[in-house]
């Protein structure tokens, strides 16, 4: 396993933010371990995470073996959305309490640990009881590594001012992984019987947190750390000094609205299933191509919108989100789904990395675990509520029609435009430093 990450890291070519000065070789150095680390962490985030390869499984293991209803598979989805909403708390354990003399490394290594362990008990069962009890022990393993990433990005990326850079990386990486479990999720579905594709998948997200464990020995080089009293006098400063900034928490209430809106996955993956009657190999590549929008995206981002202020760069992510889920309206069949799911994939990434990258600025040292967990956190409840109600409304409102819940969900979207005034942005500030890495 050492030697495989060993061999990646010498052949990945990975380049450093053009935006970073001439600080020397070691800086330098430094920040190409971590990316080729994010890249590697959100490749096993991409897969190992209850939204990835044991998705599509699950949702086809519920819906054909227990006739569960898109309000039933929402509900259930939630639960296992809970470890996400309580991110913060995480980021504060980490922030004030070093494990072993570390605040983010032996946290990461717990975590995948305990995610692996709990995904390979998956084997083991059946019932949907059974089933949610380990995959939310799954959830809470990735939910806590993936706080400790944010805590690294956040300082390592305000030190080396490529905070954008290493989101874009992560990103971009999840994606890729996206690809493989959209694609392996739906072909698990057409060669195996619903019980045993989501235990071949378990299977597979189980051995996944385990190169995260080994990239953690190889790629993270942090100083150990004591619990002392003036570490923790200067953990609680910036942790105060968090709960007091006004634009900290003006920002999440953006993100809130900026992520909610009535969630169409759930129901578009009803509608294609008992509507469009597309195959579940079918559905699981459109996965993989909205992924590959979102890549696309993020390849070509650097290079045409960099420049763009931060508003501007806000607003058109809320013009293209509004533009992308309004197209669901022509989905009708297999090319119009293509379609509509590429461009979905890269609206999202506009979405995701002009959010996610001004995020990780707005946090304060000596907090950054808190701090980004409570904007992640937030996301993630926006997202899940959303999630609620989009499949609400598909069922009793509108009747299992897509296009009425499409329309509402853009609408919903297109209300961000009041809202980014409320952040304050200068007109003069640039998206540059948020998106240096091309």
């Amino acid at each position: 396993m050492f030697a495989a990450l060993r061999f990646l890291a010498s052949m990945t070519e990975i380049p450093v933010p053009s935006a970073l000065p001439s600080s020397g070789s070691r800086e330098r150095a430094d920040i190409k371990r971590l990316m080729i680390f994010f890249a590697l962490v959100y490749l096993i985030e991409g897969i190992g995470q209850t939204g990835g390869l044991i998705a599509q499984p699950l949702n086809y293991y519920l819906k054909q073996v227990y006739q569960w209803t898109p309000v039933q598979i929402a509900a259930f989805l939630t639960i296992l959305n809970l470890p996400w909403f309580i991110n913060p708390l995480y980021g504060l354990i980490s922030d004030f309490v070093p494990m072993f003399g570390y605040r983010r490394k032996t946290y990461l290594i717990a975590a995948n640990a305990m995610a692996a362990a709990a995904y390979l008990s998956i084997l083991q069962v059946s019932s949907p009881g059974s089933l949610i009890f380990l995959l939310l022990l799954s959830a809470y393993g990735m939910a806590i590594a993936s706080t400790i990433c944010g805590a690294l990005l956040v300082q390592n990326g305000q030190k080396f001012d490529c905070c954008g850079a290493f989101v874009n990386q992560q990103w971009l990486w999840f994606n890729v992984a996206t690809i493989f479990a959209a694609l392996l999720g739906g072909l698990l579905i057409e060669w195996l019987t619903p019980l045993s594709a989501v235990h071949a998948a378990a299977a597979i997200a189980g051995l996944a947190p385990l190169l995260a464990i080994a990239g953690c020995l190889l790629f993270i080089d942090e100083e150990r750390s004591t619990v002392s009293v003036a570490g923790l006098r200067e953990s609680f400063t910036g942790f105060t000094g968090a709960l007091r900034s006004r634009h900290l928490w003006v920002f999440a209430g953006f993100l809130f609205f900026y992520y909610f809106s009535p969630g169409i996955d759930t129901p578009l993956y009803f509608y294609m299933t008992d509507r469009l009657k597309f195959s579940q190999q079918f559905i699981g590549a459109l996965g993989s191509i909205q992924a590959a929008g979102w890549i696309a995206a993020a390849l070509l981002y650097g290079t045409f919108l960099h420049h763009l202020s931060l508003k501007s760069l806000l607003n058109l992510s809320i013009l293209t989100g509004v533009l992308a889920a309004a197209a669901f309206v022509l989905l009708s069949g297999a090319a119009t789904a293509i379609a509509v799911n590429f461009c979905y994939g890269a609206a999202s990434m506009i979405t995701a990395v002009a959010s996610l990258g001004l995020a990780a600025n707005y946090c304060p040292k000596r907090s950054e675990g808190f701090a980004f967990a409570v904007l992640m956190s937030i996301t993630d409840v926006s997202a899940s509520l959303a999630d609620n109600v989009g499949s609400f409304l598909f069922e009793h409102v509108f009747h299992n029609e897509i296009a009425p819940l499409v329309l509402v969900a853009a609408g919903f979207t297109a209300v961000n435009f009041l809202l980014v005034p409320l952040l304050g942005l200068k007109d003069g500030a640039t998206s540059q430093g948020l998106f240096a890495f091309r």
